[in-house]
């Protein structure tokens, strides 16, 4: 959740209110109710059917370079700052990614495909398990989880004891590996590099896995599951964020001239036809 790119979700401003939408114009209503669906329907029952039914990577076969302009289908029902196809995104934070670090190829190309996980929602996954923040389930849903207040009230999880505890399912740092996030685009696209044997580095991993995971990497929440691998990874995860929040635009880039480019770097980090 970004908030109108200036103001990256403060800790209290949201968790217990419903903004006003004169506040961030028509946007607000939508994404809203994307965090209320989210927010109820997310449970840990929830994440482990959608573990079974995606991780296979058994929905189609198709190019990472077609994967990313499908996107041009899908407008993020979570974000509240730009209106545009998430292709376009795409390609603005891989260049942003480029003026900074033109030596890490890997990186541009993590800004590339980073979304592309939310290909689900146009092969009829619901955006609210899709888009948006994550955060883990089996432990109490901490509060710097945008509207944490008031929009996991139907949630059976957060009235459990065996999920609702601090620790609830997880040992004291036992490693983000180890724990169960929330379903959507970043935890897929994760498992399709991880089945396709892409390239990527192990930092990159962490970046496409956890980049939507802003109770940690924005608000130093979970620590306490954390182990030293999370920990050295964190400062890649927060660079990151800094081209995938503030590279937001509606100056839209020239994609068609891009494309060479980040083929190149496609076919060397994640080339052929993927298994989907």
């Amino acid at each position: 959740f970004r908030v109108c790119l200036l103001d990256p979700l403060s800790d209290q401003s949201l968790a217990g209110v419903v903004p006003k939408t004169d506040c961030f114009g028509n946007l607000i209503d939508r994404v809203f109710n994307t965090y209320s669906l989210m927010h109820t329907y997310q449970t840990v029952e929830f994440v482990n059917q959608k573990h079974t039914e995606w991780n296979g990577c058994n929905h189609t076969r198709m190019g990472m370079m077609d994967a990313i302009m499908s996107l041009d289908q899908l407008v993020d029902e979570s974000d509240p700052d730009v209106d545009f196809p998430n292709s376009f995104h795409a390609f603005q934070t891989a260049e942003g990614i480029r003026q900074e670090h033109p030596d890490k190829e890997w990186f541009q190309l993590v800004g590339l495909i980073h979304d592309v996980g939310k290909i689900m929602a146009l092969w009829d996954e619901p955006q609210w398990a899709v888009v948006g923040d994550t955060f883990p389930v089996g432990c109490k849903f901490q509060n710097s989880i945008v509207f944490r207040n008031n929009t996991f009230l139907k949630n059976p999880d957060d009235n459990n004891p065996k999920y609702n505890t601090e620790f609830g399912i997880y040992e004291p740092n036992c490693g983000l590996d180890n724990v169960l996030m929330s379903w959507g685009h970043d935890e897929y696209l994760y498992r399709v590099m991880k089945f396709n044997k892409c390239l990527i580095p192990e930092e990159g991993l962490y970046m496409i896995r956890f980049h939507s995971f802003y109770p940690w990497h924005s608000h130093g929440d979970y620590m306490h599951l954390c182990n030293d691998k999370d920990l050295k990874m964190l400062p890649w995860v927060k660079e990151f964020n800094k081209f995938d929040l503030y590279t937001k635009t509606t100056d839209l880039p020239d994609v068609n001239n891009l494309k060479v480019y980040y083929r190149s770097l496609i076919d060397k980090y994640c080339p052929g036809v993927l298994q989907w």
